[in-house]
């Protein structure tokens, strides 16, 4: 079927990781102030397009750049696979931001023209991932892209369109769901060391070696249960502890990421860590509505 190819090119183990940080915001915006539905699909909206775009735009990218190959211990990709050719994905990649920031400006209604901004450098962002003169996937900035566009900015900015305003709790948040996000990465680039050093793509595995990446990995998991502890301080609510309850989860994957030593044994911690960040989002966003 010729729809498959697209599917499996716009990742979808990779879409909770778009819908995570808007479902936070907006549990957020409701627990400090109200939550607004229209703004909040919208920005869920924008968000799966964006992550779409990245995806489709690391698809054509790594395979231009060499750094998908046969030797390649992840999924399939549909580019390198000859699913999908690549003139074909270029256009589609433009076409799928476009569409992305063209949803985008209906949030500007409830923002401000400075989302005009956050849009535009969604989009570039999205393409300079692994395109462009100064890729950030291939300089080791992959990690810092990440948690910024897909834990600060959105989760910030869900919050504030649905609110109107700003706190350090919402920023606070932002960067543990960033943090839970990132470590899909942190995975990918571990699983990937030998192949992306033979591509002279040079992620923060690469340039440190394994051992960093796993305590980078580890270092995020302990932030996400350090934060909610001090939330239940803060509020005095301990609703806001429910994502305490994914604990026994993550402290195994702290565990296996160490242990973890094939491209079978990596790819199920990555779906495990899918689970994880399910899991944390579904019980902090209960916690936040409750």
């Amino acid at each position: 079927m010729l729809i498959r190819p697209w599917i499996l090119a716009s990742r979808p183990k990779t879409l909770p990781a778009a819908a995570a940080p808007v479902l936070v915001g907006s549990a957020m915006a409701h627990y400090l102030d109200r939550v607004d539905w229209l703004p909040a699909g919208i920005c869920l909206v924008f968000a799966l397009l964006i992550q779409i775009g990245t995806n489709f735009a690391n698809d054509y990218f790594d395979f231009k750049k060499g750094a998908d190959t046969a030797e390649r211990l992840g999924p399939i990709r549909a580019v390198a696979a000859g699913l999908i050719k690549p003139e074909t994905m270029k256009y589609a990649t433009a076409a799928i931001f476009a569409l992305a920031f063209c949803v985008g400006l209906a949030l500007i209604t409830y923002g401000g023209w400075w989302l005009l901004v956050v849009g535009i450098t969604s989009v570039l962002c999205g393409y300079a991932y692994t395109a462009g003169p100064f890729p950030l996937a291939y300089v080791g900035l992959g990690d810092l892209f990440v948690m910024l566009f897909f834990g600060v900015v959105a989760v910030c900015c869900t919050f504030l369109v649905q609110t109107g305003y700003f706190t350090w709790e919402v920023f606070l948040i932002s960067t543990v769901i960033g943090g839970l996000i990132t470590n899909l990465l942190v995975i990918n680039n571990i699983r990937d060391i030998e192949t992306d050093r033979v591509a002279n793509k040079r992620t923060l595995a690469v340039r440190f070696g394994r051992t960093f990446s796993i305590w980078e990995y580890r270092l995020f998991v302990v932030w996400a249960y350090g934060a909610p502890l001090w939330m239940v301080h803060r509020f005095d609510d301990f609703w806001l502890a429910l994502p305490l309850i994914s604990l026994p989860l993550a402290s195994l994957l702290c565990i296996k990421t160490g242990s973890a030593n094939s491209g079978e044994s990596y790819n199920a911690l990555l779906a495990k860590t899918v689970l994880l960040l399910v899991l944390y989002v579904t019980t902090l966003s209960l916690g936040l509505f409750l």
